[in-house]
């Protein structure tokens, strides 16, 4: 639904030219019921019947009156057909069989429930999302849908759970996004979904960002053991590697230098000599057999 502009009075003049007018009703009611020296009684009754009508017309234009705050638009209606949109703050006026329904335009956040979901490899994991949004299209967020407010809820419930079942909690090949270890990444793919979904409702999302991130109470500590001993193991490849390098470093400077003639035998007990130097642990015993190689 497109949405236009539509056109008000400023509200004080008017209202003051109103309780002008029905001070002259009251008087003239006044008057027609005082004494009538004259005996025209057609004439005082004429009086009393024009200021009761006149009053009542001028009590019901003053439904036309309605206040607009900052950041706060008025979608007006007539008989269910949409009129057009004031965005202008202030006491206003306009026709009163028009019917107004006012949408505030300010920015507005909320934190979701922490959702229980299963993630790319299938762990359940515990997550949360904080969501700042604002109505960009009053019209939209009323006709097109029942309840803005909820359904900007419930849809953003909706995309964080497609958000997450599509993407590791932990990173396992390089290049790969991970909610943990890809904050930014996956705060701009959560908004973008979010835009998809909302934009129909007149809803602007301004910022989508994960608040809670935990692997479920069940496995958590499954889950803390398996960290654990995936650290372990990296940090053990890289010392391995770079003992194989230094190794690789020495031979080459060694040979280079022609200090040391080297036949395969003494080459392979050098090599496992600085590999144990180097590496100092039993858990690299293997690369160490492999010394033979050299």
């Amino acid at each position: 639904m497109k949405e236009q502009p539509v056109r008000s009075l400023p509200g004080l003049p008017f209202l003051l030219m109103l309780l002008v007018l029905l001070a002259g009703a009251v008087w003239l009611f006044a008057t027609g019921l005082g004494p009538d020296p004259d005996g025209a009684g057609v004439a005082s009754a004429s009086r009393v019947v024009v200021s009761i009508v006149l009053a009542a017309a001028l009590l019901f234009c003053l439904i036309g009156l309605y206040t607009l705050q900052p950041n706060q638009a008025a979608v007006i209606s007539l008989f269910g057909k949409y009129v057009g949109t004031d965005k202008q703050s202030g006491l206003r006026w306009n026709n009163p069989f028009y019917a107004k329904k006012k949408v505030s335009l300010r920015v507005r956040n909320f934190e979701s429930g922490r959702l229980k979901v299963n993630e790319l490899d299938g762990s359940p994991i515990e997550i949360a999302a904080v969501i700042v949004w604002q109505v960009s299209v009053a019209s939209e967020a009323v006709y097109n849908v029942d309840d803005y407010e909820s359904f900007v809820h419930i849809q953003s419930e909706a995309a964080l759970r497609a958000m997450a079942t599509s993407h590791p909690y932990d990173q396992h090949e390089d290049g790969q996004i991970s909610l943990r270890s890809h904050p930014a990444e996956i705060s701009e793919q959560l908004k973008h979904h979010l835009d998809e979904r909302l934009t129909q409702a007149g809803v602007d999302v301004i910022e989508a960002r994960i608040s809670h991130l935990a692997y479920a109470p069940e496995i958590a500590q499954a889950m803390l053991q398996r960290q654990q001993a995936n650290a372990v193991i990296a940090a053990r490849t890289r010392i391995v590697a770079g003992a194989v390098g230094m190794v690789e470093m020495a031979l080459a400077e060694l040979e280079k230098s022609g200090t040391v003639q080297l036949d395969e035998e003494r080459r392979a007990a050098m090599v496992s000599n600085l590999l144990v130097v180097l590496c100092g642990d039993r858990a690299t015993q293997p690369i160490v057999n492999a010394g033979s190689l050299y």
